[in-house]
């Protein structure tokens, strides 16, 4: 038995001492483009650390807590967000921790996650770190997984589950990007919670589609290293068991070019005012291509994007900037990007 939407609901109330409420915003503007079609974002770039990881890590040390667990040593390995949310979570309950990182993660997360109070731990490859930290639990540690975890879905889904709550709207549909899947998982859990009729879909990078891949073949499917996105929290090597169940109930997964993530990284980061990294940016990139496909005289619909994080390295910014995507006005259709 996977967690439940009550489960999500308990998170929140759990949660809600450490974690920011973070606020929904929407582009006038940008929804004029899209035909009057409302699109909300839940900006979870203001949240702490930067990232709604901090939501799903610090619930998960919180609820071992109240179990009467409270571990000697937390460990955990990331390619993106999680490794600065287990740091952050870990000085906030006086737990040390120690972070397994692959050496391609960026020098920003690198330095935030030491800046927490962490040891970092640098290794060649994911699939190393994984291998690592497998090792540290032998020897006592307690590991958080970045998303195989009742408790870290439970979470993750707090994001959608505030903003379910606070919007002046009942949502048609909801998108949220895929890593290992725990953010989608948890949204779909924060739907059946509070608005099950909100359609929930995944947004993955193209060239990181374990996600897609393992839907299509109906089992797992798992890259044997790194897969190579600018989307450095989408580089997971597959999703588990664990998210897998929730995928499965998902109303679908859209995949994304690099070029679309890039293109409304710049967009949205023009239109919010706010940091936008490529992972979060799938999710609009995928709303675009659902609203495209609606039928024609489709009454207007009230969207939510998760805009999960913000933290973008120096080497980054100057491969979403080289090219000026702003010249392209964005429009409801599927742009002939590469």
């Amino acid at each position: 038995m996977y967690v439940s939407p009550e489960d999500v609901v308990a998170a929140g109330k759990r949660i809600a001492a450490y974690t920011h409420r973070t606020p929904i915003l929407e582009s006038h503007l940008l929804n004029s483009w899209f035909g009057g079609h409302r699109i909300h974002f839940k900006i979870e770039c203001h949240q702490r650390v930067g990232a709604f990881k901090a939501r799903g890590a610090i619930h998960a040390l919180l609820a071992l807590k109240e179990r009467g667990v409270k571990p000697e040593h937390v460990v955990a390995f990331s390619s993106g967000n999680h490794a600065q949310a287990v740091a952050w979570a870990g000085r906030e309950l006086g737990i040390p921790t120690t972070i397994y990182l692959p050496e391609f993660v960026s020098s920003v997360k690198k330095q935030a996650t030491r800046s927490y109070g962490a040891k970092v731990v640098e290794t060649k490859t994911r699939m190393q770190a994984e291998e690592m930290v497998a090792d540290a639990v032998k020897t006592g540690a307690t590991l958080i997984p970045p998303y195989d975890s009742d408790d870290v879905i439970a979470g993750q889904g707090t994001a959608a589950l505030e903003a379910f709550e606070d919007a002046d709207v009942a949502f048609d549909a909801a998108f949220a990007p895929i890593g290992g899947g725990g953010l989608v998982s948890g949204t779909w859990l924060a739907a059946q919670a509070i608005t099950p009729a909100t359609q929930v879909f995944g947004a993955e990078p193209l060239n990181a589609n374990d996600a897609a891949r393992s839907l299509r073949d109906g089992k797992i499917f798992r890259w044997p290293d790194s897969p190579d996105t600018i989307a450095d929290g989408a580089r997971t090597l597959a999703v588990s068991e664990r998210t897998f169940h929730f995928i499965k109930k998902l109303g679908g997964i859209f995949e994304v070019t690099e070029e679309a993530m890039m293109y409304w990284t710049q967009w949205l980061t023009h239109l919010l005012k706010v940091n936008v990294e490529p992972t979060s940016a799938m999710g609009m990139a995928a709303a675009q291509q659902w609203i495209a496909n609606l039928p024609a005289g489709t009454s207007k619909k009230n969207i939510l994007v998760i805009i999960s994080g913000g933290n973008l390295a120096p080497s980054s910014y100057k491969k979403i900037w080289d090219k000026d995507f702003l010249i392209a006005t964005p429009a409801p259709v599927i742009p002939a990007l590469r």
